[in-house]
């Protein structure tokens, strides 16, 4: 445990300076064409009633989009992925990545459907996803989640099985919040302390504004970065599969579409051999 601690506050104390570096070198590649959608699946979920209840169990289904909830459009002068909400879904690589750096921009628009219209607008990206698609609410599969969502980006979700080891402060007994020096948990559906945890601090700009995520994952080990600020630093990887666990280390990556509008570009990756030398100066 105090291995983890001293690692997570090394990670927390100085990712800021790798983050402005991120942008630089020439080993980077582009998951997002500017185009089109090539390189990507759609899944689209059954549909749901503006209280979130399932109006069928069948989902729309793969690579079936009738309502264009996944386009790319002209915005601002540059071609982004628009993400509508109005279905739950998500598009997901057709490739699987291990040992990564990622990052991409996002920023929310207008439009928001169903049960949040109400509520903070709301998206996410799953890393590490594996299975079958529609495994959480018949819209993801499993994975590990970095939540996007407004005021929230950067906490983390276990979908469907997904687990993580975080430090975390106890605030009450259902809010558990990163912090370097915390006491470990394990975060999954059927730990007591749930799948939930709270980032750490906030980074996210104003709505409409762009904003840069980053996550780095290297083993079984994986960081959170909004803006250049940690959000948090996750251990274990793991996935509990009918009730087997084993660990989770490599899978597709899926960004959701949960009943809000939202904008991304610039989705790029690059191969990470360890965690950069540089967050341990």
């Amino acid at each position: 445990m105090r291995c983890y601690k001293l690692v997570a506050l090394i990670l927390t104390t100085t990712v800021f300076w790798s983050f402005t570096k991120s942008f630089t070198g020439d080993d980077w590649k582009n998951l997002f064409n500017g185009k089109d959608l090539t390189g990507w699946d759609i899944w689209i979920g059954p549909p749901l009633d503006d209280a979130g209840k399932m109006l069928s169990k069948t989902p729309v289904g793969l690579n079936n989009d009738p309502n264009h909830v996944f386009t790319v459009v002209e915005h601002e002068g540059e071609k982004v992925i628009r993400i509508s909400g109005e279905n739950w879904g998500g598009i997901s690589t057709k490739e699987e990545y291990e040992n990564f750096h990622l990052q991409l921009k996002f920023k929310w628009g207008s439009l928001k459907w169903g049960q949040k219209k109400n509520k903070k607008r709301d998206s996410g990206l799953l890393y590490f996803a594996v299975g079958a698609h529609g495994a959480d609410y018949g819209a993801w599969m499993r994975s590990q989640e970095f939540q996007i969502q407004e005021g929230d980006c950067g906490d983390y979700w276990g979908v469907a099985g997904g687990m993580e080891d975080i430090p975390v402060i106890k605030k009450s007994d259902s809010e558990y919040v990163y912090s370097s020096t915390g006491q470990i948990y394990n975060f999954a559906a059927t730990s007591n302390v749930g799948r939930h945890c709270i980032k750490q601090g906030d980074a996210e700009k104003r709505s409409g504004e762009w904003n840069v995520l980053d996550l780095y994952c290297h083993g079984d080990t994986s960081i959170h970065v909004i803006n250049g600020k940690v959000m948090m630093v996750l251990f274990h990887s793991q996935q509990s599969d009918n009730a087997k666990v084993s660990p989770l280390k490599k899978g597709k990556l899926q960004i959701q579409s949960e009943g809000a509008e939202v904008f991304y570009k610039e989705i790029r990756i690059k191969s990470l051999d360890k965690v950069p030398r540089e967050f341990f100066q």
